[in-house]
């Protein structure tokens, strides 16, 4: 009893600390953008600027029966990893250390695994299809620029929201499937980023970010017999749920130019 107690009163002196901590360090980022905003370096006096990146995303899970009552069953996932893909934003100076952004990516990748399951006689057995996904997503974002920013270098902290849109994909023997249904999603992301101005109008941007969306999709296959390495196979339960989670952290590489 007495350790419970003790327990207990420790807790709400830790929750009394960090509450503390973070009231501070909220004042801290406003004071710093009332009262350091004299000391930014303009973009030499651009306000709009638009950028064309590559993008590299660490991994994303695609959960193949998201509907299932076994939860080991539903929360087994197939891990796709290493996704390049192009993206572009527009970004406009609302004030000296404020930006706002506005962009999107076209996100498809594809990677082989045996993922379908299906039985002869009493086996089960594996066997092998290329699934992936096709992400676009539509990204709102506030930057703050850090004051200790020079002419060169330019040092961001970012957030925002995003509206997702994705569907699933799969080609299996000689047979792929088409979207019954997609989901969009709503989401928030996070992100740092480092920019240097080569000349007056270009910089090169590399930024970090954290995010992560999720959507379902509804697919059906589109023949129900399939050609599998030389076997006619019969798929029983043409139409099927997914559900995709991009969870990795995303790496942007690009150029921006300012007018």
């Amino acid at each position: 009893m007495i350790w419970g107690f003790s327990f207990l009163k420790f807790y709400v002196v830790l929750e009394k600390v960090l509450y503390n901590f973070y009231m501070i360090m909220i004042r801290t980022i406003i004071l710093l953008i009332v009262f350091t905003s004299s000391v930014y370096s303009q973009y030499n006096g651009y306000d709009f600027g638009i950028s064309s990146s590559l993008v590299y995303t660490t991994s994303a899970d695609i959960y193949l029966n998201p509907n299932s009552t076994d939860p080991f069953i539903r929360n087994r996932a197939f891990p796709v990893s290493d996704i390049i893909n192009p993206a572009i934003e527009f970004r406009y100076r609302l004030s000296e250390p404020l930006i706002v952004g506005v962009g999107t990516e076209y996100m498809i990748t594809k990677q082989i695994g045996r993922n379908l399951i299906v039985f002869e006689g009493n086996n089960e057995i594996s066997l092998e299809t290329e699934d992936g996904f096709i992400f676009v997503p539509i990204e709102l974002s506030l930057y703050y620029q850090m004051p200790f920013s020079t002419q060169s270098f330019k040092f961001l902290m970012g957030g925002g929201a995003g509206f997702y849109i994705g569907e699933f994909s799969r080609t299996f023997g000689d047979t792929e499937i088409s979207t019954l249904e997609r989901q969009t999603a709503f989401g928030v992301h996070v992100s740092v980023s480092m920019e240097y101005l080569v000349i007056d109008r270009l910089g090169l941007r590399l930024e970090m970010k954290f995010r992560d969306p999720e959507f379902k999709s509804k697919s059906k296959y589109n023949s129900n017999i399939v050609n599998y390495n030389g076997n006619l196979i019969t798929i029983l339960r043409d139409t099927f749920d997914t559900r995709v989670n991009v969870n990795g952290i995303a790496f942007i590489l690009g150029a921006a130019f300012y007018f």
